[in-house]
C-alpha cells in the first residue's frame, strides 16, 4: 500500500532501506518520544522493523520526499494496536522538523484509516513533547482528557501520556465529518 500526499510518499520498508532508516532513526532525540523503538537502535532493529509484516487494516510506512536525485526518507508513519484500539503514531528525523511533515504525513494516514472503515483512532504523546500534541490536533485529534504513563522502550522507564482520539460517525462518511472538529480541519484530515 502506498500513499502519496502534496510533499511526500508514503511507502512500505524495503529490505535495502534498513541502512538509511538506522541512519535517521538512531537518534535519541527521535527515540526517546517513541514507546516501542529501543535505545541504543541497532542494526538488528532495523532489519526486524523493514521484514515485519504488513497488515492490511494496520498498514505502516517509511515517509520519503521525492526529488530529482530520487526520494530520501525523512521518517515513518503508521497505524498499529495500542491496548486493543487503532492507534496513529509517527516520527520525523530532526532534520526535517519543523516543515508540516510530520503533520502532512498523520493527515495522509488518518485519512487511509477512515477508508479502511476504522471508526476510531487514537494517538498519544509524552507530556514533554509538546510538539507532537500540535501536530495531532492539527491533523483533526482530540484531547480525550486522560493523561497515563506510558512505558517507552526508548526512555526506559513510563513517563505520563496525553491520549486523543479521532471519532468518524459512520465508515461511509467523508473524512471531514469527525466528531468535534471544524470543517476546513476535518478536510484537511482526508
Amino acid at each position: 500500500m502506498f500513499i502519496r500526499s502534496e510533499r511526500l510518499f508514503l511507502r512500505p520498508g524495503w529490505s535495502e532501506d534498513w541502512e538509511e532508516l538506522l541512519t535517521l532513526i538512531a537518534d535519541e532525540a527521535i527515540v526517546h518520544n517513541l514507546a516501542n523503538v529501543p535505545w541504543p537502535y541497532t542494526a538488528e532493529d532495523a532489519h526486524t522493523f523493514i521484514a515485519m509484516a504488513q497488515d492490511r487494516l494496520l498498514p505502516r510506512f517509511l515517509i520519503t520526499v521525492p526529488g530529482a536525485g530520487g526520494a530520501r526518507l525523512i521518517g515513518g508513519c503508521g497505524l498499529s494496536l495500542l491496548d486493543g484500539e487503532v492507534n496513529l503514531g509517527y516520527w520525523i528525523a530532526p532534520g526535517e522538523w519543523g516543515r508540516g511533515f510530520g503533520t502532512e504525513a498523520a493527515r495522509a494516514v488518518l485519512g487511509l484509516a477512515h477508508a479502511l472503515g476504522h471508526r476510531r483512532v487514537v494517538a498519544s504523546h509524552y507530556i514533554d513533547n509538546a510538539a507532537s500534541g500540535r501536530v495531532l490536533e492539527k491533523v483533526g485529534f482530540r484531547r480525550t482528557g486522560r493523561v497515563v504513563e506510558r512505558f517507552s522502550k526508548g526512555r526506559g522507564f513510563a513517563s505520563p501520556s496525553r491520549e486523543y482520539e479521532v471519532l468518524f460517525e459512520s465508515s461511509g462518511d467523508s473524512p471531514g465529518d469527525c466528531d468535534g472538529d471544524d470543517a476546513m480541519n476535518r478536510r484537511r484530515a482526508a
